[in-house]
């Protein structure tokens, strides 16, 4: 980790939000200390040239997995630490279902340490809600609420928390900490053996589908579950447009809901699955594009929150084999901002701002982080991303900053890049490198 004072730093000639004039911004003691027309640098300051690119608050990524400890061969907190911060995230939240499972403060303080060391995001671990993620007894979340990483964030995601009783209790626990139950939103007894979306393309293919309403019919009961227990809850990787309904009249009812859609769900279908490559097996699987046209819409609209990249590796023998044994899974820190560019900005769905809303503001108001997702303003910290709207690239897996290359982008080219990223006014990624 690293501690020392980082050196001023001036960003030059950029739009905040893509907004207004160009302006040049002083970032020193890790805060926005000036914002002007033209400023001059320090002798000791680092200049960023960001003539015609687009400033915007650090990115936070409420789901990804980060696989240590227990599965490095795919996926360590340093490897994932330097993908998050090229593609611009200054936060993120580590999935629970790691091995040893995340449902002790030995687990969830180590990743949280772990994260610290490297330096280059904060790395929030995500607590177990049940023990070893089966299902059936609650974690102490109060002491894992209480530890060195105070989580503040429990999910089994990877499975559903499916008994009602079982969540219902788990809500009302987190709802006393004043912590956010996530949940996998997936009907256990609807899914079994079901590999691809339900539909025509599954059943042209001969895969086992996934019905809709396995996600839509856990959606509604925990909508109720909150309702009654006066919590929060927060629906992972929404992905049908029925899910969009329920929570739209969830929301309409005063009910505490929050939801996140995951940038492949808004750019990808089902049409993908003829070549019976693993590298599209996800959970929850693909959909058709009716739903994506949904999503985008709810994403637009605020009905979806926010977006989380569910970034989720795998070593290559994990994803290379038959599709109904691959394990389910999409990197996605890297290509996240690209992609909701494409989907959301180019189509005129959102504008900047948007994007600082739904992949900065959003996320860290909804789990509470006071100094992530602030306002672009003198004294503000200075977690930041600067983007260059005007930019494109080529996605090569191998070459991501990943320990695994299973991107479903691969070969595919995207709009904007993000040219420096800055934690705390160190700078922790630039044109492609990180800097340690």
């Amino acid at each position: 980790m690293t501690t020392s004072i980082p050196k001023p730093v001036l960003i030059k000639g950029v739009r905040l939000y893509g907004e207004g004039d160009p302006v040049d911004v002083l970032v020193a003691d890790g805060q926005i200390a000036e914002i002007g027309a033209t400023l001059a640098a320090g002798g000791d300051a680092e200049v960023i040239d960001a003539t015609g690119q687009v400033l915007l608050p650090g990115l936070v990524d409420l789901h990804t997995h980060l696989r240590e400890p227990g599965r490095e061969y795919a996926e360590d907190i340093e490897t994932g630490s330097a993908a998050a911060a090229l593609g611009g995230y200054t936060a993120v939240f580590a999935m629970a279902n790691t091995d040893p499972v995340a449902d002790s403060t030995v687990v969830t303080d180590h990743v949280w340490q772990r994260g610290q060391q490297v330096g280059l995001v904060d790395v929030h671990p995500v607590g177990a809600v049940t023990v070893g993620l089966q299902g059936r007894q609650l974690t102490e979340m109060g002491l894992m609420a209480a530890g060195i990483a105070q989580v503040r964030l429990f999910s089994d995601d990877g499975v559903c928390v499916a008994d009602p009783l079982v969540m219902r209790r788990a809500l009302e626990y987190a709802a006393g900490l004043g912590v956010l139950i996530a949940q996998h939103a997936e009907e256990p007894r609807l899914t079994a053996g079901a590999v691809a979306h339900e539909g025509p393309n599954a059943a042209r293919l001969g895969l086992a589908g996934w019905p809709r309403a396995a996600e839509e019919s856990i959606v509604a009961r925990d909508a109720l579950l909150a309702r009654d227990a006066g919590a929060r809850v927060h629906i992972c990787h929404a992905s049908t447009a029925g899910t969009v309904e329920i929570l739209k009249w969830a929301k309409q009812q005063g009910i505490s809901i929050t939801a996140e859609v995951t940038p492949h769900h808004l750019i990808l279908d089902d049409s993908r699955l003829a070549g019976y490559d693993g590298v599209n097996r996800v959970n929850p699987p693909l959909r058709e594009e009716a739903d994506a046209q949904a999503l985008r819409r709810a994403l637009a609209d605020g009905v979806i929150d926010c977006v989380a990249t569910d970034h989720a590796p795998h070593a290559e023998h994990e994803k290379r084999c038959e599709f109904d044994v691959a394990r389910p899974g999409m990197l996605g820190l890297q290509t996240a901002l690209s992609v909701v560019v494409s989907t959301m900005v180019e189509p005129g769905l959102l504008d900047w701002r948007g994007v600082a809303r739904v992949m900065s503001e959003n996320p860290a108001r909804i789990v509470g982080l006071d100094d992530q997702g602030r306002p672009l303003e003198v004294g503000e910290p200075a977690n930041l991303t600067v983007v260059d709207p005007g930019a494109s690239w080529t996605v090569l897996g191998a070459t991501l900053a990943s320990r695994s290359a299973n991107t479903p982008f691969e070969d595919m080219t995207l709009p904007a890049t993000v040219t420096a990223t800055l934690l705390r006014g160190r700078i922790t990624a630039r044109n492609g490198e990180v800097t340690l």
